[in-house]
């Protein structure tokens, strides 16, 4: 016997049984069965024509292993034949090694796998007894019975390397099948704890107008406003007024062909050009708003001539909003309404002073 052989044979399956541990801590959790199992096997052999032997002889074991990720398992085990001499006596074979097996698919499928394997064989006939290195490699299918048993059968090719029985040969090769009920040992894993689903983080506010009123969520205090409302700074419906009283027109201006609007008004000029600055500005911040151009005169005068003072009155501060920056398109008109709807009476000259105006109609 090679006892060298014997030896490494022997380091393999301690070796085997220590990445057992080590793979167990590595895949922990990962969802596969790691309990430990025995698998007794039954199974029969198509004997090498150079053993001399009947050509089938049946085999059976028991393996001891478990598995060291979703994948791959390793064993333990141990297996006897008994062979018949073509002559007179038997020839008997007990193997121990270690086996790995590698498995495909999922784990309560049927799962196809590779088998590899390492053995001392101990043989024992009438002319010899000692031990020989031998392997094994094969294919096989597996299935899970139940959550602590699995079903597999396996074939492949062993071979060892006895070169004691027959001297004039240095080993033999067999074909074997087996089939083996894997049982597990004690509770079944836990099923994994579902994992929470994480809530996305909830958007900044100062990031968001929902109601596209241009009034960030955060601020806003009136949220789902119609579209189209003018809002204040608040985001709550405002309405926008825009107020020209102030900015009066001298009596019987601006003349026809007249463009220049500061001689047009009444004095102090400054303080009209003021009034209508500020109503640039407020179009200005609120580029949504459209208004009305609207041109008034006082009583004094014929109706038809009234009329078209009132709208070279609109015309002159409607051309001057769009001189300061606000599209043609926000203001309709100009539009004139000669001596119609004063605001003050034309009986006295302040009154008619007042009345002789231009509005900023704003439309809702």
């Amino acid at each position: 016997m090679k006892r060298k052989g014997l030896f490494l044979l022997i380091g393999l399956a301690l070796g085997g049984v220590g990445a057992v541990h080590a793979q167990e801590s590595a895949d922990a959790g990962n969802g596969y069965d790691g309990r430990w199992y025995i698998a007794p096997t039954v199974g029969g052999y198509y004997n090498d024509t150079d053993r001399n032997t009947n050509s089938r002889q049946a085999y059976y074991g028991l393996g001891v292993g478990k598995f060291i990720s979703s994948n791959a398992s390793i064993d333990i085990f141990a297996d006897r034949t008994k062979r018949d001499n073509d002559g007179s006596g038997h020839w008997s074979n007990n193997d121990y090694g270690v086996a790995a097996r590698f498995y495909a698919g999922a784990w309560d499928a049927w799962r196809p796998y590779l088998l590899a394997g390492v053995m001392g064989a101990y043989h024992h006939n009438p002319s010899d007894k000692g031990w020989s290195p031998a392997a094994e490699l094969g294919v096989g299918v597996s299935k899970t019975l139940t959550d602590s048993s699995d079903f597999r059968v396996e074939a492949g090719y062993r071979y060892d390397w006895d070169d004691k029985t027959i001297r004039s040969e240095n080993g033999y090769g067999d074909w074997f099948l087996g089939f083996s009920i894997v049982s597990r040992f004690g509770e079944p894993p836990a099923a994994p704890a579902p994992v929470a689903a994480v809530a996305p983080a909830a958007p900044d506010c100062s990031t968001l107008d929902s109601d596209g009123d241009g009034v960030n969520d955060c601020d806003d205090k009136c949220p789902a406003t119609p579209a189209g409302t003018i809002v204040g700074p608040d985001g709550c419906p405002q309405k926008v007024v825009i107020d020209l009283r102030g900015v009066n027109f001298k009596f019987d201006r601006p003349k026809k062909g007249e463009t220049n609007i500061g001689p047009t008004l009444q004095e102090p000029t400054s303080e009209s050009l003021g009034v209508l600055d500020q109503a640039v500005d407020t179009l200005q911040r609120y580029p949504t708003v459209k208004v009305t151009v609207a041109g008034y005169t006082d009583s004094v005068g014929k109706d038809a001539y009234n009329q078209g003072l009132s709208e070279r009155r609109a015309k002159i501060v409607f051309d001057y909003l769009t001189a300061h920056g606000i599209g043609a398109d926000r203001l309709e008109g100009p539009i004139g309404h000669g001596e119609n709807n004063p605001i003050d009476t034309n009986d006295t000259a302040e009154g008619r002073a007042r009345n002789r105006r231009t509005e900023l109609q704003v439309q809702q």
